[in-house]
């Protein structure tokens, strides 16, 4: 069945808003690491820096919240971009009969104008043929939009990808690497499920190597110099901007046809604390699912597990991914004034599933299920239901209350099975009307 598209008129979007940077002078009051109180266990998220409780909703979310978004990118992940004052959206592809002519395909480019960015973010999107606004996943992926569905026409990157990419030839994606993804992403699950999604490819925003000023980060630095400054910009922080920037694309070009109110976002390792990162700093999206995200995402900075990632390796091993205040908590992760479970707790009342894998010991499992436990009496303060589970669930069994949990057999990956996890998460989580 065919039916008339907003994108068939190729429309040219722009938005303008007043760009400010969240909380940077408020930020100036924050202690220097070495003065900061050591908490030997997960911090109260429901406790001020001051050390004084919060008392009321009103107090939660016009000051602790907006403190512990400040705190998460003075000492983190650095100050997320503003959003852009003017942009672009072009719609370089249309295919109204994909899967069969069960879904509509297509792809937009965004481009950045004010300031204006040599960056350009291109958006894939999967919709259901659907007489209704359809619930999105919005996801970050590896290796190009054009690994994710066997189309000539989709965009390869241009610029740097993944050695571990289908088809990849060089540090460059090829023609050979169309649906090297696609057991990754499956589409087709996603459509019959009534979803849609809408893709994007993290080079686009910034490329994930350990060269500081090849992203848009350089950009938004303060320092306006050659390399970031102490609490300047970093990539996961770059990479969830691009999230904030898809959420706008579909709320500005999709509304008749994605649910502006049911937009789910979703990633796996990296791209994972780039979804929790995003999904905390941004209320339009409704529910969150990092994927086996661990360290820097899911699991907690204060672990004594010698199995799992430890912010001092993740921060040898991948040191753009953070700024460079997180580096001084290397040895002394109870100075952080806060921990994963805090970030959790700002995306409260909204759900929040965390996926893992049993053999995934690097991600923290069992670290990741304490998280959500000491997140859980936010979403109680705020009148909702937290975590329905007292221990960590046996294999296969999806902990489906606000906020959830499920660990299977296997590894460190994506798959149909998880999505259907996803999906039947985002059922219960995210019904329509």
């Amino acid at each position: 069945m065919s039916h008339s598209h907003p994108l068939r008129r190729c429309v040219i979007g722009s938005c303008f808003v007043v760009a400010t940077f969240w909380g940077i002078a408020a930020a100036a009051d924050f202690p220097p690491v070495s003065e900061l109180k050591p908490q030997a266990g997960l911090p109260d998220p429901l406790v001020m820096l001051s050390g004084q409780k919060v008392q009321s909703k009103e107090q939660w979310e016009n000051k602790r919240r907006p403190e512990l978004k400040q705190l998460f990118q003075h000492y983190m992940y650095g100050y997320l971009p503003p959003k852009p004052e003017e942009v672009k959206y072009e719609v370089r592809l249309l295919d109204e009969k994909f899967l069969d002519g069960k879904a509509t395909l297509s792809e937009a480019t965004i481009s950045f104008l004010k300031p204006t960015l040599k960056h350009k973010l291109h958006v894939l999107l999967v919709e259901p043929k659907s007489k209704t606004p359809a619930p999105v996943f919005i996801g970050m992926n590896f290796c190009g939009n054009h690994a994710l569905v066997d189309h000539p026409q989709v965009h390869i990157p241009e610029s740097w990808i993944y050695k571990s990419c289908a088809g990849v030839e060089n540090d460059q994606a090829t023609e050979k690497g169309r649906g090297g993804q696609k057991d990754v992403w499956n589409v087709d699950l996603i459509v019959d499920r009534g979803y849609a999604l809408a893709s994007f490819y993290s080079g686009d925003i910034d490329p994930d190597t350990k060269e500081f000023t090849d992203g848009i980060e350089p950009a938004y630095w303060k320092s306006k110099t050659a390399e970031p400054g102490p609490d300047d910009t970093a990539a996961i922080a770059a990479w969830a901007w691009g999230y904030h920037r898809v959420v706008d694309f579909l709320i500005a070009e999709r509304s008749k046809s994605i649910d502006k109110n049911r937009i789910a976002a979703v990633g796996h390792s990296r791209n994972g604390k780039t979804t929790l990162l995003a999904a905390a700093m941004d209320e339009r999206i409704a529910l969150a699912i990092p994927h086996q995200a661990g360290c820097g995402g899911t699991g907690p900075s204060r672990t004594s597990d010698t199995r799992a990632e430890s912010v001092k390796r993740i921060n040898a091993a991948f040191p753009h991914w953070f700024c460079s205040e997180f580096k001084k908590f290397g040895d002394h992760t109870e100075l952080l004034p806060f921990d994963q479970n805090c970030l959790v707790a700002l995306c409260a009342p909204r759900p929040v599933l965390f996926t893992n894998a049993e053999e995934d010991l690097w991600a923290n499992p069992d670290g990741q299920f304490d998280v959500l436990q000491a997140a859980s009496p936010v979403y109680e303060f705020l009148g909702v239901p937290g975590l329905s589970a007292k221990s960590r669930p046996e294999l296969n069994q999806l902990v489906k209350s606000r906020l959830g949990y499920f660990i299977r057999p296997g590894k460190h990956q994506m798959t149909r099975d998880d999505w259907k996890v996803f999906l039947d998460f985002a059922d219960q989580q995210m019904p329509g009307k």
